[in-house]
């Protein structure tokens, strides 16, 4: 399997000599070490040798890159939050993703298909409408539509009223759009690669020694290094690296499950959300509907698939879809997510000089990742929090500056 993902990115990258394959041996010292292969490292690594000329940067990544939560989502990107702050991170994050693709030479397929989240009460409608005007305060397109409206946008939704849960209107996001994950991963990879930044593959970090000096002693089943800074990039492994460093992350860690029709020909072109009835559904340019729910009640980690989720998230659909009903699924995962009390992500600097953490993403890590790639870089190459992220930080969990970010950060969590 990594021997054919291997071969894929080869023929992604047009040239052996942009990313070598993972180096024999690990240096004896690295400035930074970035643990984890996934979209965010990758673009960290990326943002730190282009934005800020660092060299001397590992990526260290126990499986293959991109093969975490970076392969396991759905694939959405959108910027309508209720928080002005995670709107603000997320409006900036989709500044860069209208020109990724040029920057990184290569095609992810980014699609703008707009948005819906669906309100099936008088009470939903009203968030609704707080979460449009924080949206338009902050420069986010956002706005509440009525039925007729909703009609018009996307015609194959059924709009009876006798259902269990009938549609009252929706937030209706324009720039909304989808884009191809396992790109993305390869795309950083590949520009990172450019820039002298070793990407070391099948190379899982086994301890984390902080040292007398400040820096870091890294253990892996491939050798020993010393690390200047250290950022971890884990997301369903966030908890158990940070204990390596003594740190203590307040996650939820629960599993996050989905999966795709057999391919059909093009039918919806909306990214289609329903909070109360836990679901999103969206069609891919192969024509396969994706199908996804909240995470599971439970917390484990685990990537295993269960009958539950599908029979749930499959009857609730069809409330909306009933034309659906022949329709087969062809493929079903999940992946590992961590989730934060109040639902926003946890980045930034810690309690350990030199070790920095990106986490706490539950549902909403792969729109985030240029923008936290880019954010995450500059606060490593300064040590100073960047300002989007600064109300992101672990301290406000002993300052008591949560934010109130689950009512938008996922499908009704």
């Amino acid at each position: 399997m990594l021997g054919l993902l291997t071969h894929k990115f080869r023929q992604l990258t047009h040239n052996s000599a942009v990313l070598p394959e993972t180096p024999e041996k690990i240096n004896a010292e690295y400035d930074i070490v970035i643990i984890g292969g996934g979209g965010h490292g990758l673009a960290c690594a990326h943002y730190l040798a282009k934005d800020f000329f660092a060299e001397n940067i590992a990526v260290f990544e126990k499986g293959y890159l991109g093969g975490g939560n970076t392969a396991r989502n759905t694939a959405i990107i959108r910027a309508n939050y209720i928080t002005p702050e995670g709107v603000a991170f997320y409006r900036e994050s989709m500044k860069l993703w209208r020109s990724l693709a040029s920057e990184l030479g290569i095609n992810l397929m980014y699609s703008v298909r707009g948005h819906l989240t669906l309100a099936h009460s008088d009470g939903a409608l009203r968030t609704m409408r707080w979460r449009a005007e924080v949206n338009k305060q902050c420069g986010v397109d956002s706005e509440v539509i009525d039925r007729e409206t909703l009609a018009d946008i996307c015609p194959e939704l059924s709009l009876s009223s006798h259902t269990r849960h009938p549609i009252h209107g929706a937030l209706w996001h324009p720039d909304g759009a989808t884009a191809r994950h396992d790109s993305v991963a390869w795309g950083y990879a590949r520009a990172a690669a450019k820039r002298g930044v070793e990407i070391h593959q099948q190379t899982e970090v086994t301890s984390i020694t902080p040292l007398d000096d400040g820096r870091f002693q890294i253990t892996t089943p491939r050798g020993t290094c010393i690390a200047k800074k250290v950022v971890q990039a884990v997301a369903g492994y966030s908890c158990r690296v940070a204990e390596m460093v003594g740190l203590w992350l307040p996650l939820r860690i629960v599993p996050l499950q989905a999966l795709v029709s057999v391919p059909v020909k093009p039918y919806l072109d909306p990214i289609i959300v329903s909070g109360s009835l836990h679901l999103y559904i969206w069609q891919t340019q192969r024509g396969e509907f994706v199908i996804g729910g909240a995470t599971d009640p439970y917390p484990i980690a685990s990537t295993r698939s269960t009958h539950e989720f599908k029979t749930h998230v499959i009857d609730n659909i069809l409330e909306l879809f009933p034309q659906l009903h022949t329709l087969k699924a062809m493929r079903q995962w999940a992946g590992i997510t961590d989730v934060t009390p109040d639902f926003a992500p946890l980045m930034g600097k810690t309690s350990l000089p030199n070790y920095y953490i990106d986490s706490g993403w539950g549902t909403w890590g792969f729109k985030a990742t240029p923008i936290s790639g880019k954010t995450m870089a500059e606060t490593v190459a300064t040590d100073k929090t960047h300002p989007l992220i600064s109300s992101f930080g672990l301290d406000r969990f002993t300052d008591f500056a949560l934010l109130g970010e689950r009512g938008a950060a996922a499908v009704g969590q």
